[in-house]
């Protein structure tokens, strides 16, 4: 499922016994009323970690939610969940449905539950009143045919939705990828921000034509994040440039956090990102070799997977808890706390561990502070009936709030909601405030907006909440609340928010943003202007300084893609600006200023034969060897763009990362572009000579003339010839999990050879097959018994994902300076028994202990079947698929 690589579950006591979560919360779920949900038992502390402060409960099992994909609760408490039974890599429909759970007496436990309604592959939900949006896979005659996003109705509250969804976007991701390969990079989660749009994330599928209810028509290359209205219009590219995020988390500010998947050893690892409207992130091609070009993430985390994301924002939280993102990691297990501070028009963060819980997928909030979070637990690429649960966290001493009813609310106690400590509750408010008589409603939204004495996020929610109301009648008041501090930021966005409004909109005050003492103004005054579209900008545009850090990496050297820099950003967004505006005229005329280096930055992307011929005429004037020496970069920059997309291939899991564009194609400026380079090169010096060299290898124009170690990007994913390669040794290791997992499913293996196999590569130092043989690590006699061979192949192949109950690995230093690591087999109040991975016994008196410290890491190596052909990676897991002892 999802997009990541993990390990499945092999849950068993030191004696061999078959023993988990999932398992002990399946039969709990047996054993209960359909009116009940799972109770607390023995081993859950021992499977999810929460620090002190919470309160975590069991609330539903695999019974009633099987491979929970995604979750959101409304406001009330009721809980949505999208189960998932087909996985991303399964292709049969069928099997996905979202349940509807209620706990009626709010004592943490499932008391009435419905099948709301059947979709295929959900992938993300957003509960508004009595709207259900949800995002997931469109079937045609038992293929994926693409997905989109659709809203639900449930008006008599019955936990049943009322017909047939009403699509808002359809095709958002890849069609054709989504029938060859499954859902694992496809179009994910969805969330509502306090300005009323719906912010999606898109994985690196891509899409092409997907289209909303206004008919508007929109492709992408890569992922990112789409936004649209929640009646399915204005749908349009927020940011771009993201592998595979899996959700975003959005704070009451408007500022969009996310957390990225792991590029499967191709130098794109987990990354934190706060997005900022219209920027450009880098993956796959400008990452590594392009960084002076891209808003680089705050942070580098390694491998791992990420999923769900919240901004958690609720009054009766820990304050060490509240007001910071969360995003969870599938391939590290746990929810992190991302501490995020200011730095200039962005941030800075710091990582904390927060609950661990086995793949995690999603979380959401209630208006009462419950949070829910989804466990996957081992339900494995394809999905599984029996794995899967949901688990309640609270703060410890949790009282339940009723929440207003919405519906029965005046306008003024609506405004009054406006006001809450509750993130929940403002937006919900905010929602519902929209729906009503639009001149009081705008009255006294604008009442909060413009009350100094609240909070900045109620005025803030009041602000977003007038001008989603007033529309373009409320320009004047919006340009009023624009010249207070506090609101300067989120009036001007406001004022340029929705594009049908833009008309009699002024320039003036985001051109005085600009030079507001404030980077995040003057950030805002940037995508602002962008936005409006008035090229008569454009010089105030280019003014925008260019920090000493904008500097391109040297020749096969990495840049920094993961490091905070500030100082880019509004550069950044003002080439984006620029960009946009085409403003071809603008930047060549400042070609030699003060402003040279913004105009030629904006430049390279601007393919117009006015930019072209401009270049040209000015390369003779220009004095300066250096700034000649950008003009020859520009141009050759502009000899190749990205070529149209239509979604017939994707770039695989591990695509080329060279830059600058992927799959490039020459243009009609190409060949006065490559005539005045050969032109300027014949007259070089030897020195010279390799300037352009490294251009043609750099920029990858191809003019064999200029000579270069060029490497050739892929155009398309290659079609794997699995004959030809399944014998090829290595194989493994160079493969992402998911395409070793596609292969081994038509690769049945030998399991004589994967016998020989089980011996040759070490298993068996570590594992035993007969109860005769001496204990070491989880018994492997009866592993075809109780895990699929998915669930198997998995397990070795990333053996951190979720280690064995009973088999963590501990660490114990004791007196006389001694030190043990191994396995804990039994301990009481006197002595701890250990066994390490050899097999071998040591007992420790407690009182010799000075330090204890459980690992997050199996004692398994990672890359045990590098090495291995597919051939012989099938076998090895056949033989151990058929131990059924």
């Amino acid at each position: 499922m999802l997009k990541l690589s993990l390990t499945l579950l092999i849950f068993m006591t030191v004696f061999g016994t078959f023993k988990y979560y999932g398992a002990a919360n399946q039969q709990v779920a047996k054993n209960q009323t359909a009116d009940s949900s799972a109770t607390n038992h023995a081993d859950f502390k021992k499977q999810i970690k929460w620090p002190e402060g919470l309160t975590v409960t069991p609330f539903t099992g695999p019974d009633l939610t099987p491979s929970p994909a995604c979750i959101a609760t409304a406001p009330t408490g009721e809980v949505f969940v999208g189960v998932d039974m087909i996985g991303s890599l399964g292709k049969d429909p069928g099997k996905g449905r979202i349940i509807r759970l209620v706990d009626s007496d709010n004592d943490g436990k499932v008391d009435k539950h419905t099948d709301f309604a059947d979709v295929d592959d959900p992938r993300g939900i957003l509960v508004m009143g009595d709207k259900v949006f949800v995002l997931h896979t469109v079937f045609t005659a038992g293929k994926a045919s693409g997905m989109n996003l659709e809203v639900f109705e449930d008006k008599n509250n019955d936990g049943v939705a009322d017909g047939p969804p009403k699509p808002l976007i359809e095709h958002i991701s890849n069609a054709h990828m989504l029938a060859e390969r499954g859902t694992d990079h496809a179009t994910n989660g969805i969330r509502m921000g306090i300005d009323g749009w719906i912010y999606i994330a898109v994985g690196d599928f891509g899409f092409h034509d997907a289209i909303d209810r206004s008919g508007k028509k929109l492709t992408m290359l890569g992922g990112g994040i789409v936004r649209v209205r929640p009646d399915g219009t204005e749908m349009e590219i927020f940011t771009h440039g993201t592998r595979n995020i899996y959700d975003v988390a959005i704070d009451p500010y408007m500022n969009v956090f996310t957390r990225d998947n792991t590029n499967d050893g191709g130098g794109w690892n987990i990354r934190f990102s706060h997005h900022i409207q219209s920027g450009e992130y880098g993956y796959p091609v400008l990452f590594q070799h392009f960084t002076d070009e891209i808003i680089p993430a705050l942070v580098d985390l390694g491998g791992g997977s990420g999923t769900g994301s919240l901004f958690m924002a609720e009054p009766g939280w820990p304050e060490k808890y509240n007001n910071v993102p969360m995003t969870s990691d599938w391939g590290r297990n746990e929810l992190f706390i991302d501490r995020v501070t200011p730095d200039g028009p962005t941030f800075q963060v710091k990582e904390e561990d927060f609950i661990q819980l086995p793949q995690i997928t999603d979380l959401d909030v209630d208006g009462s502070g419950r949070l829910y979070l989804s466990a996957w637990d081992g339900a494995g690429y394809s999905g599984s009936d029996s794995k899967g649960y949901v688990v309640r966290a609270v703060p410890t001493g949790w009282t339940y709030k009723a929440f207003p009813d919405l519906k029965a609310a005046s306008l003024a106690d609506l405004a009054g909601l406006l006001h809450s400590e509750s993130a929940v509750t403002r937006l919900n408010a905010s929602q519902e405030l929209i729906t009503r008589s639009a001149e009081e409603a705008a009255k006294a939204a604008l009442g909060v907006a413009s009350d100094a004495s609240l909070p900045l996020y109620a005025r803030v929610a009041g602000t977003y909440t007038y001008a989603q109301i007033a529309r373009e009648k409320g320009i004047p008041a919006l340009i009023e609340l624009s010249k207070n501090n506090d609101l300067r930021e989120f009036a001007l966005k406001a004022l340029t928010d929705r594009r049908a409004d833009l008309q009699n909109v002024p320039v003036e005050p985001f051109l005085a943003g600009l030079n507001d003492a404030s980077p995040r103004v003057q950030a805002a005054a940037i995508v602002s202007l962008n936005r409006l579209g008035r090229i008569e900008v454009a010089k105030a545009l280019l003014k925008t300084p260019v920090p000493a850090s904008f500097i391109a990496p040297a020749k096969n050297v990495e840049g920094p893609h993961a490091t905070p820099n500030q100082a880019i950003v509004l550069p950044h967004l003002a080439v984006r600006a620029l960009v946009s505006l085409n403003a071809v005229d603008a930047c060549v005329n400042a070609i030699g200023t003060r402003n040279s280096t913004l105009a030629l930055w904006a430049l390279r992307y601007m393919y117009d034969s006015k930019a072209v011929d401009g270049l040209i005429a000015a390369y003779p004037l220009v004095k300066s060897a250096k700034e000649k020496k950008q003009i020859l970069v520009t141009l050759s920059r502009l000899y190749k763009k990205e070529a149209p997309y239509d979604a017939s291939w994707w770039w695989g899991t591990r695509p080329d990362s060279h830059g600058p564009v992927y799959k490039g194609v020459t243009w009609e400026g190409s060949p006065k572009i490559e005539k005045f380079l050969k032109k300027e090169w014949v007259k070089s010096t030897p020195k010279g000579k390799q300037f352009y060299a490294d251009l043609n290898a750099r920029h990858q124009m191809g003019i064999t003339v200029f000579g270069g170690a060029e490497k050739v990007a892929a155009t398309k994913e290659a079609k794997v010839d699995l004959e030809k390669i399944r014998n090829k040794k290595g194989q493994v290791g160079k493969s992402s999990i998911e395409d070793v997992m596609l292969a081994i499913e038509k690769i049945k293996g030998d399991p004589a050879n994967g016998k020989l196999l089980f011996t040759r590569q070490g298993c068996i130092a570590c594992h035993t097959l007969t109860r005769s043989e001496k204990p070491k690590g989880p018994f492997m006699g009866q592993i075809g018994s109780i895990m699929t061979r998915q669930q198997i192949a998995e397990s070795v192949l990333k053996p951190s994902a979720s280690i064995s109950q009973g088999f963590a690995t501990v660490v114990i230093s004791a007196k006389g300076n001694k030190s043990y690591t191994g396995f804990i087999t039994a301990e009481s109040a006197d002595k701890i028994v250990m066994r390490d991975i050899g097999g071998n016994v040591y007992t420790v008196k407690s009182a010799d202990v000075i330090s204890r410290k459980e690992l997050k890491t199996s004692m398994m190596p990672v890359g045990m079947a590098n090495a291995l052909s597919y051939e012989e990676f099938a076998s090895l897991v056949t033989f151990l698929s058929m131990q059924k002892k």
